[in-house]
């Protein structure tokens, strides 16, 4: 729609529907900025319809192809604030699988590739579950057997990084990029991110020259760039701001330029496109335990007598925990269960070499885990345990299989 304002300016965008909280004397426009402007219906003199009006086009529970003869993507769309909406009447966000909500929030997509929008489901990311990776992974892998050479993952924030490596464990190889994408602010909120990140996610997908899984999200506070963040070597720094995600002891995978819709390289040590090769398994007995000055031992007691064959711990600093727990680790280990330990702190890494207590961690079978991520541990324990026989987890625990752990720290990363 083009605006023709009585000023003599004019401002092209999506035309939103009205809806019972809008003002009925304001015209709200999606720019192609992707910001929400409102203009006084008597600022206009003149609206010029050039083509369908937002949210006109009819919600469909099926998969919507848009062909336009370019290479294809995928959009798998599980919810979370990226394909949310304002309840108005109680001011919360809730998640929509409606198809066609993806082309109010960026009606660009399709000059960049042909889309296949897939309402797989509408979760927030705390329901995420093992279960849900598993059936995403083959969500996906249905996709690229389609011929997809991307597909990206709308997703929540929250625990965007677990099925990140989730799904970067499951796929051995892919014939493109994973790309999970999210963002912090609701599509119909004037200052979302949604548009900007989607974007940049598909960009990601069409011209990656990586086949692995990654994030998607903005690369500072303002506008303009996106980062491409591996998907085992990130993790939510912040509550809200756009920002929110965060290379952890590596720069990130690439970044793209919103405005040019072009991805630069950052990386060279990147998992090139491949062959369709994956497992979707999952197990949902393996934990993670977060040590904490007073906690009882009999936390610990209770996950192996209800039956968790994985617990991975974060300890304090080198990884370590306090003494009283000895036993009842070591009882978890007698009893089968496989125990590894990451640490609490983001940077730096895992040594059981360097105090006593390490030591005594090793002695009764605590498997040290490097540099790596205690989400990114705990899910790779869900993997392994679903994958492989019991006496062969500990060794996969330690092997690096996707960028999971790094050769060394840095100790000035964190600065």
């Amino acid at each position: 729609m083009r605006l023709y304002l009585s000023t003599g300016e004019s401002l092209e965008g999506v035309l939103l529907p009205p809806t019972a909280y809008t003002d009925p004397n304001v015209y709200i426009v999606k720019l192609k900025n992707g910001y929400n402007v409102g203009i006084a219906k008597d600022k206009v003199a003149k609206l010029e319809e050039l083509g369908e009006m937002a949210g006109t086009l009819p919600a469909q529970a099926g998969v919507r192809e848009v062909d336009t003869g370019r290479p294809w993507v995928a959009i798998v769309a599980t919810g979370g604030t990226i394909l949310s909406r304002v309840e108005y009447s109680t001011g919360a966000v809730y998640p929509t699988t409606d198809p066609s909500l993806l082309f109010e929030l960026a009606p660009g997509l399709s000059e960049l590739a042909s889309i296949r929008i897939d309402p797989f489901m509408a979760k927030f990311s705390e329901d995420m579950t093992p279960a849900d990776w598993s059936a995403i992974a083959g969500k996906i892998a249905e996709h690229f057997s389609r011929g997809a050479v991307g597909v990206v993952v709308m997703h929540g924030t929250d625990t965007m990084h677990y099925s990140s490596a989730a799904m970067a464990f499951a796929f051995k190889e892919t014939p493109g990029p994973i790309i999970f994408v999210g963002s912090q602010r609701s599509s119909d909120r004037p200052s979302s991110d949604a548009f900007q990140n989607l974007l940049a996610a598909v960009v990601a997908a069409v011209s990656a020259p990586f086949g692995e899984s990654a994030i998607a999200m903005h690369a500072s506070t303002n506008d303009g760039t996106v980062y491409i963040h591996r998907g085992t070597r990130v993790r939510k720094m912040h509550t809200s701001r756009r920002d929110t995600f965060r290379s952890i002891g590596i720069t990130p995978l690439a970044e793209v330029d919103v405005e040019s819709k072009s991805l630069k390289v950052l990386r060279e040590d990147y998992k090139r496109r491949g062959t369709l090769s994956y497992t979707d398994k999952f197990s949902d007995r393996a934990a993670l335990v977060k040590f904490y000055p007073g906690m009882d031992p009999r936390v610990i007691d209770a996950l192996v007598d209800i039956g968790y064959q994985g617990i991975v711990v974060e300890g304090t600093g080198f990884g370590h925990v306090a003494e009283r727990l000895l036993p009842a680790l070591k009882r978890a280990i007698d009893n089968g269960v496989v125990v590894a330990m990451t640490s609490q702190t983001i940077y730096g890494r895992v040594n059981l070499y360097v105090y006593r207590r390490g030591r005594e961690l090793l002695s009764i079978g605590v498997i040290p885990l490097e540099d790596m991520l205690p989400e990114v541990a705990y899910v790779k324990m869900s993997w392994a345990l679903a994958n492989f026989r019991r006496e062969e987890v500990p060794s996969v625990l330690r092997a690096p299989v996707a960028g999971e752990m790094t050769p060394r720290s840095d100790p000035l990363e964190f600065l």
